[in-house]
């Protein structure tokens, strides 16, 4: 079965229910770093209705439209950022959101960067979860980070979506 993935631009928001849950709801962030160290933003997870609500905000990267990952392993050692390993996939299917065998669990649509370095994104994906224990979860032994990509992804390509080089990264924590 695909995944479904919803996602909007600013503005959007989600009514996720009326009554108030008996457990908190599960959350997590991660604090994006660029390929010299700097903070360029945040991303917050939120286990919500339907999957997790994942946002993204940012300042200082390129114009344009950059792909988002969330990535295998939560390391994020700059320059390259290539200690973050592939794509999360432990379904092991196939990447992109168009891709009949895919998508990666990882895989999220493209974020736009408007011309003064700003970008927020938000969607929602049920390819992951939360919830510790799941074959789905971020938090397996070795953790997950969300990359951001210098490029597009071009949503068939497998392995990467032709994205580039990682532009910034960060390590996906549990709570706020």
């Amino acid at each position: 079965m695909l995944g479904k993935i919803l996602f909007g631009l600013a503005g959007l928001s989600f009514l996720v229910g009326c009554s108030m849950p008996a457990q908190p709801p599960v959350q997590a962030s991660a604090q994006l770093v660029d390929r010299t160290g700097k903070t360029v933003g945040t991303a917050t997870f939120r286990e919500a209705a339907g999957g997790v609500i994942v946002n993204v905000e940012v300042k200082g990267l390129s114009a344009g439209l950059h792909a988002v990952h969330v990535h295998a392993v939560g390391k994020c050692e700059g320059p390259a950022f290539t200690s973050a390993g592939g794509h999360f996939n432990p379904a092991q299917r196939k990447h992109g959101l168009k891709s009949p065998d895919g998508p990666h669990a990882g895989d999220l649509p493209n974020m736009y960067v408007a011309k003064d370095g700003s970008g927020r994104f938000e969607a929602l994906t049920d390819n992951m979860t939360l919830k510790t224990g799941d074959l789905s979860s971020v938090f397996d032994s070795d953790g997950s980070a969300l990359v951001i990509h210098a490029g597009l992804d071009d949503y068939t390509t497998d392995p990467t979506g032709n994205a580039g080089d990682r532009a910034a990264c960060g390590v996906i924590a549990a709570g706020r």
